[in-house]
């Protein structure tokens, strides 16, 4: 049911890493893709870096170097990470934005204590568990997706506010500089992103707003020209100057709910783009939600994450105590592989069937989150023969040592196109966070005049249960938040901060961060080798999804004697993380090569 997705990528940058050349003004140029600004240096771009003072990695040179210049600056962790993600805002448009939410992790070096902020979508308050159903069958997705039916209360900007006022040094006015800037004066296009817009045309050309944006004089955008956004440019000037609040309250605001009710079509389009019900009382009603970290212990460290609305804290922890018994650093590959296989089968079966907002549902993440339920779960693995999905739950209120609970829930899909960015600063602290607006451009509609695309985020709901005759906990309701994959994670080694990573990817987001996880821990690889190594994905389905760099390897024959069996993907997520070094040092690390490979950078680099 998913839109196209292509190659993912990444842009060649305009914005210099230095912030000497970050701080110089520019002249606002008119909103049009044109050749590239000659007189600007382009970022050097790694996949790992170390040094001192605080440290970036994102998947976007230009986003990481907004928030070293904040850094450099004197601002933490907290005011890079938002000047960071607002950056991806103008550079990674179709992956998050302020029309979107996201999920925040924080860690305090003074207290050692890690909080969360859950700014995830909502839905209108007029939802119903039939939000996607016409004469009681489901829309088709795609239909669903191009529609303001899809657009959920954005929480992006909530969330940066909210992180901000509890963490933060730096005014959010100060810390939008970097991308306002980049908004006015573009990003460079390359063979990517204008595949991306290619494979978006024909429905970006039924909205005029996000035509004039992204198809500039009605063409895709040339490869090697200039993407200017001044319409965002300003919107963050606004944002600035009266705060968060501007997006939820006022002429802002309006404009949000006027574009979701009545998406704005071209005269002669003959898309059929459904209204949807978001009031300004939906928006004035939001808020974000704190609530304590998800926490488990693995091999002497302890291990956090962010707790539902999102599964991925529950899943990536469910999956590490299903593994903790097992000595995974004294396997061969395809071993190890097979029992990392088997724990995420396990954990996708658990979380499809329990997990969902917590507001309006029972989920036992306490129960998810035990050893005791761990061990019955673990129990169903077999060394020498894989597990067949999709597999039942089991029931973590009541465990039972290798027992079901009813039927299998099947993972529903989940939009790709999120980002990750991971910061830290010279005192310590740690932000991981991931954002996103679903599918690869969101809904496909700009709101008018002020430069964002709205998320399609509802889509993240199941529009009927999964299993008929089996409780589906991820059905809409009146502001409920739809189920998510996202897992930044912090890790502690005796108290203190370890390190962080994070990744897109929808569903694969949880075995990205899992498998990068058990790389570095069990397997001993540095943390830019644990983010560079080739992936797989089992997320309770028939096939396991396999990156090409394994498909003809001996490792891929050992594990189908198993009876594991495999499809093969262009790549698995996109992860970046930060490590903390000995003597106040960082390490940044970013993809090599998956999306085009993601930037990594510290304030002072050094050995």
């Amino acid at each position: 049911m998913a839109l196209p997705r292509p190659n993912a990528r990444r842009r060649l940058p305009v914005i210099a890493a230095t912030a000497s050349l970050l701080a110089g003004a520019f002249a606002a140029p008119a909103a049009a893709a044109g050749p590239a600004h000659p007189s600007l240096r382009t970022p050097e771009k790694k996949a790992v870096a170390t040094g001192y003072g605080g440290a970036v990695a994102s998947v976007d040179a230009d986003a990481s170097a907004a928030g070293i210049e904040v850094l450099r600056k004197g601002g933490n962790a907290v005011d890079a990470a938002v000047a960071t993600a607002a950056a991806l805002g103008v550079s990674e448009p179709y992956s998050g934005g302020i029309g979107g939410g996201g999920y925040f992790v924080y860690y305090d070096a003074k207290t050692h204590k890690v909080s969360t902020i859950d700014g995830r979508e909502q839905a209108p308050l007029s939802a119903t568990k039939n939000l996607f159903l016409e004469h009681g069958k489901p829309i088709a997705f795609p239909d669903a997706v191009t529609s303001g039916l899809s657009v959920g209360t954005p929480g992006v900007p909530a969330t940066w506010g909210a992180a901000l006022h509890s963490w933060g040094s730096r005014p959010l006015g100060e810390v939008l500089r970097p991308a306002e800037r980049l908004a006015r004066d573009g990003f460079t296009v390359d063979a990517t992103f204008r595949q991306q817009t290619a494979d978006n045309e024909a429905r970006f050309k039924d909205f005029p707003a996000t035509a004039k944006l992204f198809l500039p004089g009605g063409k895709l955008p040339a490869v090697g020209s200039t993407l200017k956004n001044p319409d965002l440019a300003r919107t963050y000037e606004l944002l600035g100057k009266e705060g968060v609040n501007a997006l939820y309250k006022g002429a802002l605001a309006r404009d949000i709910v006027r574009t979701v009710r009545k998406p704005p079509l071209a005269s002669g389009s003959r898309r059929v783009a459904r209204p949807g019900d978001l009031t300004e009382k939906d928006l004035s009603a939001y808020s974000v939600k704190r609530q304590a970290p998800t926490r488990v212990s693995y091999r002497g460290l302890d291990v956090y994450g962010i707790a539902p609305s999102s599964s991925g804290g529950t899943s990536v922890g469910e999956a590490l105590n299903i593994l903790k018994k097992s000595d995974l650093s004294k396997l061969d590959r395809a071993d190890y592989l097979h029992r990392y296989i088997e724990a995420s089968r396990i954990a996708f079966a658990d979380r499809n069937r329990w997990v969902g907002d917590p507001a309006f549902e029972h989920v036992p993440t306490d129960g998810l989150l035990s050893q005791k339920f761990a061990d019955s779960r673990a129990c169903l693995i077999r060394g020498s023969s894989a597990l067949k999905s999709p597999l039942a739950p089991g029931d973590p209120m009541h465990p039972s040592s290798c027992a079901s609970h009813k039927r299998a829930a099947p993972t529903p899909y989940e939009g790709e196109n999120t980002t990750h960015l991971t910061v830290a600063d010279k005192w310590g602290n740690v932000v991981a966070y991931t954002l996103t607006i679903e599918q690869t451009g969101g809904s496909g509609i700009t709101v008018p005049g002020r430069g964002f695309l709205l998320n399609n985020e509802l889509t993240d709901f199941s529009f009927t249960p999964v299993t008929a005759g089996v409780h589906d906990p991820n059905l809409p309701g009146p502001g409920k938040r739809p189920r998510s994959s996202i897992s930044p994670t912090i890790v502690m080694k005796n108290g203190k901060l370890d390190f962080a990573l994070g990744s897109p990817g929808g569903a694969t987001i949880i075995t990205t961060v899992l498998q990068t996880f058990l790389n570095h821990v069990d397997r001993h690889m540095p943390l830019g080798e644990a983010i560079a190594s080739p992936r797989v994905s089992q997320r309770n389905a028939a096939q396991t999804e396999m990156e090409a760099a394994l498909w003809n390897s001996s490792v891929k024959r050992q594990l189908e004697s198993k009876g594991q069996d495999f499809k093969q993907v262009p790549d698995i997520g996109a992860a970046t993380g930060v490590e903390r070094l000995p003597n106040g040092k960082w390490l940044a690390a970013a993809e090599k090569t998956r999306r085009g490979g993601g930037s990594a950078m510290v304030v002072r680099e050094g050995k």
